[in-house]
């Protein structure tokens, strides 16, 4: 994750509160890495009182791997960069649309 976030930060022009949310995701994957290394280690169920259950660490891997998703995705990194003086017309918002 050291690595993606100086590649990330020299690839993009982030604000300050950009450089948090790419905290927040380099958080996220290291915390979904080590879910993942836990539930390899110790298999998807564990045992319980009343039997087999489902190993904590799934749920925090699934969520972990959302949470990453979705900052990803907040920081619009997926996005190419346009091409210089290309006119893009922002997206119309629900309430400005024609009927």
């Amino acid at each position: 994750m050291q690595d993606w976030w100086r590649q990330t930060v020299a690839d993009y022009d982030l604000e300050p509160h950009h450089l948090k949310l790419l905290e927040a995701a380099a958080d996220a994957w290291d915390r979904m890495a080590q879910a993942r290394a836990t539930v390899l280690a110790d298999g998807l169920t564990v045992g319980g009182g009343t039997g087999k259950r489902t190993h904590p660490a799934v749920a925090v891997e699934r969520d972990s791997r959302a949470a990453f998703a979705r900052l990803v995705r907040e920081l619009d990194l997926d996005e190419p960069t346009p091409a210089p003086n290309a006119y893009h017309p922002p997206p119309a918002l629900r309430s400005n649309r024609r009927r």
